[in-house]
């Protein structure tokens, strides 16, 4: 009996927004994410593996990714690719007000890929979202990225934000890997690594013991 999955590619939002408009994102440099993405949809195409694309739509007065706007636009990159399906969302997880949870269950797949943006948002959402559904989720960190924040609650850096989001997923919903990590497992057919919460914070209790 095959243990292979039946992945799909979740790209999440890869939109003008995020590069030339009012939420750029800062952290692993957009360039760099881009063209990872653009490697793993096409990589994915290649094997006969599913593509989704998701695209944020938000009022016409809204402040970014307003429909219609250049911001909401996909990025061309990704528009000019091949896609086997399209969901536009009003909610940061993929899965909310759209019907991609039917179309991932038509087509029987067990295993989804996300990638796209932002890490902490509407990544981080629609994995939890794939992982209260019981699917096994992969989460490619160097083809996702994030921005800065500040408010009442305090001052949070892109890179802090993206490691410690990646941290969380690795220790209970998604196998974390980098783009060559993901290559490597789409060629090999090898199962990526996935981590529960005793363990990582066992590590994170050894480590802190070792540095007293």
């Amino acid at each position: 009996m095959s243990t292979q999955p039946r992945r799909a590619v979740i790209v999440v939002d890869v939109q003008n927004e995020y590069f030339t408009g009012n939420l750029q994102i800062e952290y692993p440099p957009s360039s760099q994410s881009l063209a990872h993405i653009a490697r793993i949809m096409d990589a994915a195409t290649a094997a006969g593996v599913p593509v989704v694309v998701i695209q944020q739509d938000s009022p016409a007065d809204a402040p970014a990714f307003a429909v219609g706007s250049d911001g909401w636009q996909l990025h061309a990159e990704i528009g000019r690719r091949h896609r086997d399906a399209l969901f536009h969302k009003p909610l940061p997880s993929a899965f909310s007000g759209t019907a991609l949870g039917e179309w991932l269950e038509q087509h029987g797949i067990d295993t989804v890929t996300v990638v796209g943006y932002m890490t902490h948002n509407c990544d981080d959402t629609t994995i939890k979202h794939a992982f209260d559904r019981g699917m096994d989720v992969e989460f490619v960190h160097d083809a996702s990225g994030a921005v800065s924040y500040a408010n009442r609650a305090g001052y949070a850096s892109a890179e802090e934000i993206h490691r410690v989001y990646s941290v969380v997923q690795q220790s209970r919903f998604a196998a974390v890997l980098s783009t060559e990590e993901w290559l490597h497992s789409l060629a090999s057919g090898e199962k990526p690594v996935r981590d529960n919460i005793l363990d990582s914070y066992r590590r994170a209790q050894a480590r802190q013991s070792a540095a007293a």
